[in-house]
């Protein structure tokens, strides 16, 4: 039926952009071939093309808070070298729980330090901004009616007035009709209706209402792509990047790592990333760290666990560290993991920090997860404790060479990412006003790309 409606739709637009649109589809699909992405789309189009002069990105984190290296803040920033750019900082797909005081504390004073800053000017033409927004839906009831309002004005103040809105938070789905924008482009990288702490029904009508405005729709997990093709007009397979010449040169340094993880004697095996309930199997990590107690565990990241989940002597938590240093962490490890459990998230997601746990050069240990076709002979796959700590002591003994999953990775850059994202966005129909800044860098990005055979 939905396919009829296209039909439809396109019988009755004029032929010349139709013809037009067809070509742009027809056009993009070689380039993605060329470079091998993955892209689904028709020749539905409203106009020949569409001007746009900024995007307004209603973000799935929070700048000041949360690890600079997910996949809205990396385009973004790469995107604010041609056009520019206003981060909303996220709205929330959850109410903080009065019931877990420390844990409501912290996410309040967190919130009140970023609403206070305002509309920062970050770097390049890259602004900042926390909104005041209620989430859930008592507090749209109460706040909505000031977001757009908000957003309105702090992309004004970015120079911003025919903004393209790119959505990764479901919460901002009312802000399509609201802000008006010249299109809409929908990240779709996170499964936000299986988070465990949202609601599940207003989250999956908040996805569906961005999917069916949405222009083009971004993924990074193949399978959740496939899943979903009748459901959009356009995808974009474009899984995570990687910072690869940071990665890469910390990993290549003898450096002993910093401070508090220097002391930490070796074998030391690591983990990067959130600890959280709807990602991370803590039984399968407890019964991995019992059966090595000769192995030093390290942990990075913020944990929403319950308080002393883990108590064993062997497993040390450093918290959260900012992303400039993440790479050195990851370097002074001997074995990389990745303990995933088997929830919807991670069943739809693309982990970032598989590819920088190959570029910073360390032997990777991981449970399955469908984002790993493509990977599987870089990595070791376990399927339960025994397995997992088998892996690890074999990766821990034997010699390892880095120089293949650094050449798997060699073109999986941010800045690839972004200049792809930009070729389909134009791809699409929507113009942004050219400069020459916007000219330099976007060839730059381009000729790095594509083959020279394709030039």
């Amino acid at each position: 039926m939905r396919g009829t409606a296209k039909i439809a739709i396109n019988m009755r637009a004029p032929l010349e952009e139709t013809i037009n649109a067809t070509q742009r589809d027809c056009r993009w699909t070689v380039i993605c071939r060329l470079r091998g992405l993955t892209w689904t789309g028709n020749s539905m189009h409203t106009s020949s093309h569409r001007d746009y002069d900024g995007i307004i990105c209603i973000g799935g984190s929070d700048w000041w808070y949360h690890n600079r290296g997910h996949f809205d803040f990396q385009v973004m920033r790469r995107f604010a070298r041609t056009m520019p750019v206003l981060y909303v900082n996220s709205l929330g797909v959850r109410v903080p729980e009065v019931s877990k005081p420390a844990q409501f504390a912290g996410k309040m004073q967190r919130k009140l330090k970023s609403l206070s800053r305002g509309v920062v000017h970050v770097e390049n033409n890259f602004w900042v901004f926390s909104p005041l927004n209620i989430p859930g839906e008592t507090g749209k009831k109460i706040s909505g009616f000031a977001l757009a309002p908000q957003i309105r004005l702090a992309a004004r103040r970015a120079g911003i007035a025919k903004p393209l809105l790119w959505m990764h938070c479901p919460a901002g789905a009312d802000l399509i009709e609201a802000l008006q924008p010249t299109g809409v482009i929908m990240q779709r990288t996170d499964r936000f209706e299986a988070f465990p702490e949202g609601d599940p029904v207003l989250l999956g009508q908040q996805v569906a209402a961005i999917k069916r405005a949405a222009d083009l729709v971004i993924y990074c997990a193949p399978h959740l792509m496939a899943e979903e093709t009748s459901d959009v007009r356009r995808q974009l397979l474009v899984t995570h990047g990687v910072d690869l010449d940071m990665f890469v040169a910390e990993g290549s340094k003898c450096a002993p790592g910093p401070a508090d993880v220097a002391i930490v004697s070796k074998p030391r095996v690591g983990f990067i990333g959130g600890i959280d309930a709807h990602t991370f199997d803590p039984e399968l990590f407890l019964g991995v760290a019992k059966q090595l107690p000769d192995v030093n565990f390290v942990m990075i990241g913020g944990s929403s666990l319950p308080d002393g989940w883990c108590a064993l002597p062997n497993v040390r938590f450093l918290g959260r560290k900012s992303y400039d240093v993440v790479a050195r962490y990851m370097a002074a490890m001997d074995v990389l993991i990745m303990p995933w459990n088997k929830s919807e998230w991670i069943k739809a997601c693309n982990p970032i920090k598989m590819k920088e746990y190959l570029a910073v050069g360390r032997p990777v240990v991981t449970t399955d997860f469908p984002a790993l076709d493509g990977w599987r002979d870089l990595v070791r796959i376990a399927d339960g404790a025994g397995e997992f700590a088998s892996h690890i002591r074999s990766s821990l003994t034997e010699p390892y060479d880095p120089a293949p999953a650094r050449a798997r990775v060699a073109t999986e850059t941010w800045d690839a990412k972004a200049a792809s994202i930009l070729d389909a966005v134009h791809g699409v129909g929507f113009v942004l006003t050219p400069s020459a800044s916007t000219a330099s860098w976007t060839n730059a990005v381009r000729a790095t790309l594509i083959p020279k055979s394709a030039a």
